[in-house]
């Protein structure tokens, strides 16, 4: 049982600590990011309506739900944030893209998408913060 958790330790990392930076530069501008209001504004040229909601409620999902993910914290909320967000990113962002990240594709958000699900569907595992405080 050890090794499960082990690798769900891993999972979670890396699917937590990969997303956090992306809803961070969303929500704060960091990593050379935009912050809501240029995320919002690009979410608009791409004819969303309320870019800048849409991208507060998208970096909620990528930050607050990327590190619920990582520390194995609430995990199934962390991690449907973070499907949700990656799933909607698939239908928008990359939608008409076909399936190479070099050209925008999607292999990138529904991998971060199915890995969520899947630590969702799992748990995390007794290496997390869930097993640590007993929920």
């Amino acid at each position: 049982m050890e090794n499960i958790d082990l690798g769900l330790l891993v999972l979670r990392l890396a699917v937590g600590l990969i997303i956090a930076p992306h809803g961070a530069q969303k929500l704060f501008g960091w990593f050379g990011g935009h912050g809501v209001k240029g995320t919002g504004a690009w979410l608009d040229s791409m004819g969303a309506k309320n870019g800048a909601l849409i991208a507060l409620f998208a970096g909620i999902g990528e930050f607050f739900g990327g590190l619920g993910v990582a520390l194995g914290f609430l995990t199934p909320i962390a991690a449907a944030g973070v499907a949700i967000v990656m799933l909607g990113a698939i239908a928008t962002a990359h939608k008409g893209k076909g399936f190479f990240n070099t050209n925008g594709g999607w292999e990138f958000p529904v991998l971060i998408a199915l890995g969520a699900i899947g630590i969702a569907i799992t748990g995390p595992g007794a290496y997390s913060l869930s097993a640590v405080v007993g929920f």
